[in-house]
């Protein structure tokens, strides 16, 4: 059963998926509570929000798109890294997100990010390093290699920080940033995995 070859992966789904959908039609308050609101982490010292961030979406939508690329690209991951790094790698990536969204907004008192998509992120790129030449195929229809989708993503996500919306492009590059160290940290022969990808 895909659960028990890749419990990090489920565990992590399933539970994100149950307080999602508990904060969008049963306990709203909880996107304000547990979202990512930097001067309020600040004032207050509610540290928790950089995990606790990660387990809850303001859409649907939102919830799927995350948990969707999480079920086809975490047991990759997992299965080259192991359950337990695995599960290091995504928590280390969303607090990497965070943390670069808490340095650029803690002066913006109004500003909150809720979201897997930091800590998504951060596994796209880790498996990026073990294949990046595999393709990943953009809105279910364009093949693009990993490494390329990784590279546009970084930035697209930098460049679009300072832009004035409303999406987390900094938490997207800190996630990406840090699953690229917490891989490289985890499995250090993936640098050589992925110079052999190019013949180096």
């Amino acid at each position: 059963m895909p659960f028990l070859q890749y419990p990090s992966t489920f565990g992590i789904l399933i539970v994100t998926v149950l307080v999602s959908v508990m904060a969008l039609y049963q306990v709203p308050s909880l996107i304000e509570r547990w979202g990512f609101r930097p001067s309020v982490v600040l004032r207050r010292r509610q540290w928790y929000r950089f995990l606790t961030a990660a387990l809850v979406h303001v859409a649907l939508w939102h919830l799927a798109l995350n948990m969707v690329t999480l079920y086809f690209f975490g047991p990759l991951l997992e299965r080259r890294l192991g359950s337990r790094p695995f599960l290091i790698l995504y928590v280390g990536s969303a607090l990497a997100a965070h943390g670069m969204t808490y340095f650029m907004r803690y002066t913006q008192p109004e500003y909150i990010a809720v979201g897997a998509s930091g800590a998504i992120s951060g596994v796209l790129l880790g498996y990026s390093l073990f294949e990046p030449l595999s393709l990943i195929y953009f809105f279910g229809i364009v093949p693009i290699p990993a490494i390329v989708f990784a590279a546009g993503f970084i930035v697209i996500s930098a460049s679009a920080m300072h832009s004035g919306k409303r999406i987390a492009h900094e938490a997207h590059l800190g996630g990406a940033l840090g699953g690229v160290l917490m891989t490289v940290v985890l499995e250090p022969e993936v640098v050589s995995v992925f110079l052999g990808n190019f013949g180096l």
